[in-house]
């Protein structure tokens, strides 16, 4: 039989990913395609590099989207259900927003897919499925198959997409982590994780981890089984990651080139209203001092858009980041993703102005009533923020703070650069 897995991806998503220059591809197909018993015959599309062909026959096709894609990737369920294809949907979305999705699909699968994807394929062959699979315990991760690596159809700036381990133990009111992963952290068997990390081709490779210091003692393992490949790693991470001295040594003798710390906001009440409170920004200038002293890099995650924020957030937090000599940042505008504990209060406030879910997108759009600024405002700012964060001046600023990844950050930045000078963001 016949399997198409669709990574879906809007045309606006794709627009806005090309933005940000470095877009690394989603593991969650590769994935699913291993756990799918032998005798099927599996395609992949992912719509950021192709399209997908609606002449084709398959006897099943399955497609997983974050919310900003829900309407386009509903569009794609439409169009072979009327060729009467069968079409199952899962991921992010669904998981979150159920009750809208099993409008468009014939089965839908809520959490995660361990264990209900292979029982789903057993009924399926059998024709005796159902139109719902609930994920009710998060899986263990014991004995999980490589992906399919042949299945990874992008040319991106990385060699391998894995993961160690999975969910976060914190509570963050704007995260939906904690909701689609009930806020159990698991792991995968360190040499079960070090066998895929040597298994990919090639030099660089991504840990998709939601937290990869979550477990400090389990990512320390990790490390030291994988320092024997000598190839390079990029991670997100805790802000706490950076106090403790033997993780990051551990983590820069293994490769590790880059960590993505959530600092979200420099107001400390900004972190304390969204359940963040762990976050000091008081520790903020010397942890990352502290990283860059490992050769490690670090790009910031940084949300604007909380209701301790003013108008001058922007500015504060551009300060800061140059003055730290932070050499990558993401920023994001707040969005209140539907499940999440920030959506359930913002509705319940009445803030939320639109159910469309194409501007769920945190870049272009704000979608709720800001507190103590216009969205006009908060998009402008953001916007800036961006400009100024990749201006020629702040590269020299920030860059010249440490030389960590100097090689390969500097290119970065002035790709960044070119970009935003040459489009309007």
């Amino acid at each position: 039989m016949k399997l198409l897995l669709v990574t879906a991806a809007s045309k606006e998503m794709m627009a806005i990913r090309k933005s940000r220059v470095i877009g690394f591809q989603q593991c969650t197909m590769p994935y699913l395609a291993a756990l799918t018993p032998p005798g099927w015959d599996i395609e992949h599309v992912d719509e950021v590099v192709e399209n997908i062909d609606y002449t084709k026959y398959y006897d099943l096709v399955s497609i997983t989207f974050h919310t900003p894609s829900a309407k386009h990737a509903y569009d794609i369920a439409t169009k072979f259900r009327k060729n009467g294809i069968t079409v199952v949907m899962g991921g992010p979305h669904v998981t979150l927003m159920p009750e809208e999705a099993e409008k468009y699909a014939d089965v839908i699968f809520v959490g995660e897919s361990e264990i209900t994807w292979p029982q789903f394929i057993h009924d399926f062959e059998r024709k005796q499925y159902k139109s719902k699979y609930v994920c009710t315990i998060p899986p263990e991760l014991n004995g999980i198959p490589m992906s399919r690596k042949d299945l990874f159809h992008r040319k991106d700036h990385s060699n391998g997409i894995m993961f160690a381990t999975r969910g976060c133990p914190n509570k963050c009111e704007f995260c939906a982590i904690s909701i689609m992963y009930k806020n159990k952290l698991r792991k995968r068997p360190v040499e079960e994780a070090a066998k895929e990390y040597a298994f990919f081709k090639g030099k660089i490779i991504i840990f998709w981890d939601d937290n990869i210091s979550a477990d400090a003692e389990y990512a320390k393992e990790l490390f030291r089984a994988i320092t024997p490949y000598k190839k390079w790693w990029s991670s997100q991470a805790s802000i706490n990651a950076g106090k403790d001295d033997e993780f990051l040594k551990l983590a820069s003798k293994s490769g590790c080139k880059q960590l993505f710390l959530g600092i979200e906001s420099i107001s400390q009440s900004s972190l304390n209203s969204a359940n963040k409170s762990f976050n000091k920004v008081e520790d903020y200038y010397e942890i990352i001092k502290k990283i860059h002293s490992y050769g490690i890099s670090v790009q910031a995650g940084v949300v604007f858009g909380f209701d301790e924020d003013g108008k001058d957030i922007f500015k504060k937090t551009l300060d800061f980041l140059e003055k730290s000599g932070v050499q990558n940042a993401t920023f994001n505008i707040l969005t209140p993703y539907p499940g999440t504990p920030l959506f359930k209060r913002l509705e319940a406030e009445r803030r939320i102005l639109t159910y469309d879910w194409s501007k769920y997108n945190a870049r272009t759009d704000v979608v709720f009533t800001p507190r103590n600024m216009t969205c006009e405002e908060l998009i402008q700012g953001f916007n800036w923020a961006n400009k100024r964060f990749y201006s020629l001046k702040s590269i020299t600023k920030r860059l010249s703070k440490s030389a960590a990844g100097l090689y390969w950050t500097l290119p970065l930045n002035l790709m960044y650069h070119h970009y935003l000078k040459s489009n309007k963001y």
